[in-house]
């Protein structure tokens, strides 16, 4: 039950209805309890919420990656959740509720530097060898452009990240060791840094491996 202290226009305390009152610092207020929202069931929130699950699913193991491939997205928000936005609307396929990511549309990495020329990759003896074009000569691109590499388990859920390898642009070819056992589907992501970190560019989903 709710009380008014001192008439009509007074303090105001307990609650009636879904109106609570109370005081704070001698000061009288008012507030509206809102409704419970705990366990949301309607079709667009539980669509979202499967939408969210995949993606988080997809991007949560490559945390460090994302903090250099969209660090330049991180306006108001982190870099992790730049990439969790773009994906979510860019990259989920699938029929409602069930929904996943599609790697091919995901990105990585986005920046304005010159992006991947001709890739693909190969696995062999637990090894990922990426290859592509060098293509410094385009652009704004550089032969000392870094390397940046992921390979996203999409059967454990597991990430191999390359930041801090030699190879660059001009050497058209990066070797990683990864984790994997036959039949694991290997997606694998390539992008470039600027030697002085000014700049990324967009990633490439070169390829996906099924490991033989």
């Amino acid at each position: 039950m709710g009380i008014i202290s001192q008439g009509i226009l007074g303090g105001f305390s307990g609650k009636v209805g879904n109106i609570i009152g109370a005081t704070w610092k001698g000061i009288s207020y008012i507030r509206i309890k809102p409704v419970s929202v705990a366990n949301p069931r309607t079709e667009g929130q539980v669509n979202q919420r499967n939408k969210f699950s995949a993606t988080l699913a997809f991007l949560q193991p490559s945390l460090a990656f994302l903090k250099v491939g969209y660090k330049f997205y991180a306006n108001k928000m982190s870099a992790f959740n730049a990439a969790m936005s773009y994906v979510i609307q860019n990259a989920m396929t699938g029929t409602a509720p069930n929904f996943t990511v599609d790697y091919a549309l995901a990105l990585v990495s986005r920046g304005k530097l010159e992006g991947v020329l001709g890739g693909d990759a190969s696995e062999a003896t637990g090894n990922v060898t990426v290859t592509w074009t060098d293509n410094s000569a385009n652009g704004n691109a550089r032969p000392d452009d870094k390397v940046m590499l992921l390979v996203y388990n999409a059967t454990t859920g597991d990430s191999t990240i390359v930041l801090d390898d030699p190879a660059t642009r001009v050497d058209a070819e990066i070797i990683a060791a990864v984790s994997s056992t036959p039949g694991d589907v290997l997606q694998v992501y390539l992008a470039f840094q600027a030697a002085d970190g000014s700049m990324v560019s967009d990633s490439t989903r070169v390829k996906a491996i099924t490991v033989a």
